[in-house]
């Protein structure tokens, strides 16, 4: 063993974190890899990314840390609409930057499929899909996500 570098380790060293604003292109390019006909669907859901859920949705959640929570859908899903109910303010699904981080350091799993997969699971709430329902959608997501590489 020698105490030079190595071109992996000299590759690793001017990298970062990826950014709010790399985060929002990671998540919007997992959501593009979603099969049609569920992105049709997801008309009017904005996704949005911060640091941290708020310290209020920490305490609703009954979140411990900051860290306990990589995502959250806040609205009304689709199963719990209806007409006569007066207008409200629109579907949000957040993605917490941090807590992903957190969680993608600790497991063998690769970070775009960590996003692919809390973003389908908060989705999911606004669906009231089943966890069956959801691992079918992410199994298309990593297909197509998959064709799109090869290509």
């Amino acid at each position: 063993m020698t105490d030079a570098p190595t071109d992996t380790a000299l590759h690793w060293h001017g990298l970062k974190a990826p950014s709010l604003d790399d985060f929002e292109r990671l998540a919007d390019a997992a959501f593009r890899t979603l099969p049609d006909t569920f992105r049709a669907l997801c008309e009017g859901v904005i996704i949005r990314i911060d640091d941290f859920p708020t310290d209020e949705v920490l305490d609703t959640m009954r979140a411990q840390t900051e860290f306990d929570l990589l995502g959250l859908f806040q609205g009304i899903g689709l199963p719990f609409r209806s007409e006569i109910d007066p207008p409200q303010m629109p579907n949000m699904v957040w993605l917490y930057r941090r807590p992903i981080l957190d969680y993608w350091a600790d497991h063998d799993e690769a970070l775009g499929d960590i996003i692919t997969h809390v973003l389908v699971h908060e989705i999911g709430h606004h669906f009231g899909l089943s966890d069956e329902d959801m691992y079918a959608i992410e199994r298309a997501a990593a297909d197509a996500a998959g064709e799109s590489a090869g290509r």
